[in-house]
């Protein structure tokens, strides 16, 4: 699980890099793009068939999966362009938070008391967060980053759903990058592209590798590891994004905008341990 938070930080980092010329949609395409050629072939050599067994009758199910997992991918990648590292991450972070609320209501879950005060602390941690450094056009990218936590919650929802109705992981993920790569490409057809330069494919192949391998070390965290451990460790990817925004990209957040990271941390950390959140690892 360290392993993946310190590569999901390194693709924060690779997205805020190639942000100032690529826009949001291109880069969710590319980092997409590649992680559906490496799950292909993983798929295919286990399954010993080029086309193993892609079809299934929950065609719906992936696609409202696909949809939100989609657009919280590209509001996290712009909230990534416009705010400090570490802000983008914890906003996107919420996730657990969220999924509190939404399993409650579209998955009729019971919750107890210890779940309902981390979400209200982690609310408390986002208003920390944002008070010193949303100004101007700021709170933009900020609800962007926040709406991509509830996305995210959104998809964890459905990735739960599939499970329930029988779908294997691999085949939630295949569809979810496959569904990806198809919006990025219309995106960008509708909105234009950049041609990359000879220089931006090893950055942009940077980022497709990066994301794959952290899902790899993810999934691999959750299925030898205790769940709730895995989902605490999780938060370090918060840590590991405030250290490459100081070292890499010069940020420095104020003292109260700390507190409120470490705050949002904490809480997403006893709503893993208080209650069975969905898998992330297919984001």
């Amino acid at each position: 699980m360290l392993v993946a938070a310190a590569l999901f930080a390194l693709m924060g980092v690779l997205v805020k890099h190639l942000s100032a010329q690529f826009s949001s949609a291109e880069l969710v395409f590319y980092r997409s793009v590649f992680g559906l050629v490496a799950i292909w072939v993983v798929i295919a050599v286990s399954h010993r068939r080029l086309l193993a067994p892609l079809a299934t009758p929950h065609g719906w199910a992936h696609v409202w999966r696909g949809l939100s997992g989609f657009s919280a991918l590209v509001l996290f990648f712009f909230a990534i362009a416009q705010l400090p590292l570490a802000t983008a991450v914890t906003l996107n972070y919420t996730a657990p938070l969220f999924l509190a609320g939404l399993s409650a209501w579209w998955l009729k879950e019971r919750h107890g008391r210890g779940l309902i005060a981390a979400v209200w602390l982690g609310f408390v941690g986002i208003v920390l967060l944002l008070q010193p450094q949303v100004d101007g056009q700021a709170w933009v990218p900020a609800l962007a980053g926040l709406v991509s936590g509830m996305l995210a919650a959104v998809a964890y929802v459905n990735v739960k759903s599939l499970g329930k109705l029988g779908e294997p992981e691999w085949r939630v993920v295949f569809y979810f990058t496959l569904l990806s790569t198809l919006g990025g490409a219309a995106w960008m057809a509708v909105a234009g592209f950049h041609r990359p330069a000879a220089a931006d494919w090893p950055w942009l192949a940077g980022l497709g590798v990066t994301a794959t391998l952290a899902q790899l070390a993810l999934t691999r965290a959750y299925h030898r590891g205790r769940t709730l451990t895995v989902g605490a460790l999780a938060y370090t990817t918060v840590g590991f994004s405030a250290v490459y925004g100081v070292v890499l990209f010069g940020e420095h957040l104020p003292m109260l905008a700390w507190v409120g990271m470490a705050t949002v941390a904490a809480a997403g950390i006893l709503a893993v341990r208080a209650s069975s959140p969905a898998r992330a690892d297919s984001l």
